[in-house]
């Protein structure tokens, strides 16, 4: 049974030492049949959990992960998740919890619009220094994330010319599978977007004759062979010389011959092609006439990302990519091989919000391991300012902890007539 680690006691007093709301801390659910690392605060997933959630799994995953897991931290030290407590059945009705950061005030708020504005050439700053602020309303927004770390290798056939040397093939040992490769060093940190690397197959090597010139290193030419049947062809076959027209001579007005310097006084010239030897050298082979043949493994780890936002009417305008851009306030951070939905014992709302994006979770192409998933829910301050002067008014958004401002396309004093960016035609 999940239970919160901070106890009901401990939460009550440190509400009354710091005035604060306190903090979620779960523990990770039980009942799962692969292990979890569902913990507070973005702890990692220990290496003897995903080897235990390994050897649970029906396949084996080489041993190349568990040296990795060591080295990869976190991309990013959460912040501390800050809910507030009640009774369950509060939240029990769908309805979103309620964060508050500090209280805005009017210099803080027309500095962040006026900096804001300052930015923008062709944007007057008057609006923002004289302008009345009629609401200031907050209407925070929740993200939720799932990270799925997943590797991916297949095999593609390679081949060059051989050129004498060793080769590596069966009679060294047995081929290895794709994955029996160890790419304990080739292992990236956990949750990058995505690497790519190739390795050689051991014992994957294969001597094969050149099947464009059948093992002869040349093909036949088809300026001078050209009737000639396949993988037939002729040598020394000669053209007329179209300097003296075979004549091997020049004739001139006077009525005088001089020898044809192209020709030589032949009369005919070699091929141009293939210097009438009847063969051109194989480009594929390099005219060696064998080729190498090997197995190379195409490995790929990549993160696939499910976003979801849950926002009120109040922020539904602001695009999705500003609150994933946005620095909030981490709820949970959880990390496993498979995670599931967070429990939060006060918030019907973040358990349903939680299920919904793990429900999302991104399709994982064939051929491929998940090793390891990462689960934030976080929430993201967000402050709705109307500011009005007699009848006219705008409103703009201050997001996250870093205070962003965003405003869309009805700031009042703009001097480019909608065509930001501005004097971009002068760039050309």
């Amino acid at each position: 049974m999940e239970q919160p680690l901070l106890s009901e006691t401990r939460s009550e007093l440190s509400d009354r030492e710091s005035g604060k709301w306190s903090a979620y801390q779960y523990a990770g659910r039980t009942d799962s049949a692969i292990p979890t690392a569902s913990s507070f605060a973005g702890t990692e997933v220990s290496v003897d959990e995903i080897r235990s959630a390994a050897a649970a799994s029906s396949n084996y995953y080489p041993p190349s992960l568990h040296g990795a897991l060591v080295s990869s931290p976190e991309p990013y030290p959460p912040e501390q998740a800050i809910v507030p407590q009640g009774r369950y059945a509060e939240g029990y009705s769908g309805t979103r919890p309620e964060y508050r950061r500090g209280t805005l005030s009017e210099v803080e708020i027309r500095e962040l619009l006026i900096d804001h504005v300052g930015h923008r050439h062709c944007w007057g700053s008057r609006p923002a220094r004289t302008w009345k602020i009629h609401a200031v309303e907050d209407c925070n927004v929740y993200v939720g994330t799932l990270d799925t770390f997943i590797e991916e290798r297949e095999t593609i056939k390679e081949t060059e010319p051989y050129t004498d040397g060793n080769i590596d093939g069966k009679h060294n040992g047995p081929e290895l599978g794709v994955w029996e490769l160890d790419l304990r060093s080739q292992f990236p940190v956990l949750f990058v977007p995505f690497k790519e690397v190739q390795e050689k197959i051991p014992h994957s090597e294969v001597l094969e004759k050149c099947t464009a010139c059948e093992g002869r290193g040349g093909i036949v030419c088809s300026a001078c062979n050209a009737d000639q049947e396949p993988g037939f062809y002729k040598e020394n076959q000669m053209f007329k010389c179209l300097a003296c027209h075979g004549r091997g001579l020049i004739a001139h007005k006077d009525g005088s011959d001089t020898i044809c310097v192209k020709c030589n006084g032949k009369g005919k010239i070699p091929c141009s092609t293939c210097g009438s030897h009847g063969l051109i050298k194989c480009a594929n082979c390099k005219g060696r006439g064998s080729l190498l043949s090997r197995s190379v493994a195409i490995v790929k780890w990549k993160t696939l990302s499910t976003r979801k936002v849950n926002a009120n009417s109040g922020a539904a305008s602001v695009p999705d990519e500003v609150f994933h851009r946005a620095k909030g306030v981490q709820l949970c951070n959880t990390q496993a091989q498979q995670c599931t939905p967070a429990f939060f014992a006060d918030s019907f709302f973040l358990n349903k919000f939680s299920s919904d994006v793990i429900a999302e979770r991104a399709a994982v192409p064939i051929a491929t391991r998940v090793i390891c998933e990462r689960h934030t829910i976080s929430v993201v301050p967000v402050t709705r300012v109307t500011m009005v002067h007699g009848r006219r008014s705008f409103s703009f958004y201050i997001i996250g902890q870093d205070r962003e401002v965003y405003m869309k396309d009805h700031y009042p004093a703009r001097f480019c007539w909608g065509l930001c960016p501005c004097m971009e035609w002068l760039k050309f």
